[in-house]
């Protein structure tokens, strides 16, 4: 289980190696550079993250506004499957004017007592983001930390980034998305209770509304699987604002699962975005929706056959 130390006084004692990064997404990129800190905890090193408190970093670079692909809560989780011991994770605002020197000396060195420290190659820090991988190398080499600057791992001969996640999901590219993700792209929310048309069509579905700050991802019906207890089970959803039967202000992820019955309301619930299958638009009748959501369903379950005729 990790520990966060962000609002603790207490000065580690013990030699860390520290990973440092935004992470957001924690795509293939992120997890070299966090499976690279992790193996010095073979030679009893305690293993600290720096990142920083997710709704805090809203632009990056040219980047403009920043949506957030994993919320901070979904972050960690991902860090405990992968060997973290503590997190540190300021607000932005708390050290943006400090300095690279300063960030090196107060937070490396003093708060974290790093020996070793890793990144990626395209790792800023520092006041104006100031300071670069090669900076941060020849700062902590002041304190005798040694740096490990990692390179960043590529899909399809380009180098993977957040950015370009995001714009997958945008478009609806989501097996880009995951391939570059390393694992697929998933919601894990609460179910509400919804106007429950979709009971009246004969396909019963779970509702959960996208946090703001998330990315939305392309309008539309995906396959996916959804998680309920401890089993996976086949499911198909639809993202959006529901335009033939009510026009929502907050997007909406409506899923069908397959062959389950069950009240599973107030429960959060995650769902893997697996397939994107058709846009979402507005249907002229009820009838027309519901022999859609049908064809819909059949692709789904030809999808999955096909699935299980690979393994």
């Amino acid at each position: 289980m990790i520990l966060d130390i962000t609002k603790s006084k207490e000065v580690l004692k013990k030699k860390t190696v520290v990973s440092m990064g935004i992470f957001d997404g924690v795509h293939r990129g992120h997890q070299v550079v966090i499976n690279t800190a992790c193996k010095f905890k073979d030679t009893g090193f305690d293993f600290v993250l720096f990142t920083f408190k997710t709704n805090t970093v809203t632009t990056k670079g040219k980047n403009g506004n920043i949506e957030m692909l994993l919320s901070d809560d979904l972050k960690k989780e991902h860090f405990d499957k992968m060997g973290v011991d503590y997190i540190y994770s300021p607000a932005f605002y708390e050290i943006k004017n400090m300095t690279a020197g300063q960030f090196v000396e107060q937070i490396l060195h003093k708060k974290l007592n790093a020996e070793v420290v890793v990144c990626g190659e395209d790792f800023r820090f520092g006041r104006n983001a100031e300071g670069n991988a090669e900076k941060l190398k020849l700062l902590c080499s002041r304190f005798n930390i040694r740096t490990i600057i990692v390179e960043q791992a590529q899909f399809e001969g380009r180098k993977i980034s957040s950015s370009d996640i995001r714009e997958c999901i945008r478009k609806g590219e989501i097996n880009r998305a995951n391939q570059m993700l390393g694992y697929n792209y998933y919601y894990k929310l609460p179910v509400l209770h919804g106007n429950e048309i979709g009971r009246t069509l004969d396909f019963p579905t779970i509702n959960q509304e996208i946090s703001n700050g998330n990315i939305l991802p392309r309008f539309g019906v995906y396959i996916t699987r959804t998680m309920i207890g401890d089993k996976w089970r086949k499911s198909i959803s639809n993202i959006g604002v529901k335009p033939t039967v009510e026009v929502r202000k907050m997007p909406l992820i409506e899923t069908n699962i397959l062959d389950f019955k069950c009240n599973i309301y107030g429960q959060v619930v995650k769902v893997e975005l697996l397939e994107f299958l058709r846009s979402e638009r507005k249907f002229e009748s009820i009838d027309e929706l519901k022999r859609q959501v049908k064809s819909d369903i059949n692709k789904t379950k030809e999808y999955f056959k096909r699935m299980e005729d690979l393994k």
